[in-house]
């Protein structure tokens, strides 16, 4: 997942951001956007030519982009709201976290309690049944794991 955090989005920064989320040509076929007006000129001809078909959301549709409107939402409740923003470059290192812990630690219910990024580390057994915790984002959540032999 690829995020990027500023003040003042605009149609030039969301060009830039396209480019730099799909490195080597790999990337989705689809983007699917709202209809804001930061999607404009810039950003057409960055999209058309890495390939990515553009699809615009329903006006007053807000299911049409339910999985990212889930993320923005859980970002919300399970970080955000916990923490006073100091700066941007405070946020980006929340936001880069919180990333990190949604996408390798925490299980999701629409996936059967699974992890979307499994390590790339074979299923090795368990060295016992101690269990060890990891803070994340400094303690507001935590990352369970059994140490391997």
């Amino acid at each position: 997942m690829h995020f990027g955090v500023t003040r003042h989005p605009t149609d030039r920064w969301l060009a830039q951001q396209l480019p730099e989320a799909t490195p080597f040509g790999s990337g989705p076929h689809l983007l699917i956007r709202d209809n804001d007006r930061k999607y404009g000129a810039s950003f057409s001809p960055v999209a058309f030519g890495t390939g990515i078909d553009v699809l615009c959301t329903p006006y007053r549709a807000p299911k049409a982009n339910a999985i990212c409107e889930r993320f923005l939402g859980s970002l919300q409740r399970e970080c955000l709201g916990h923490f006073i923003i100091l700066s941007e470059r405070h946020l980006y290192r929340i936001v880069k976290e919180y990333a990190r812990y949604f996408n390798y630690s925490r299980p999701h219910q629409g996936i059967d309690q699974q992890i979307p990024c499994q390590s790339a580390c074979p299923d090795v057994p368990p060295a016992g049944d101690q269990v060890v915790s990891f803070p994340v984002l400094s303690g507001l959540h935590h990352d369970y794991q059994r140490p391997v032999a």
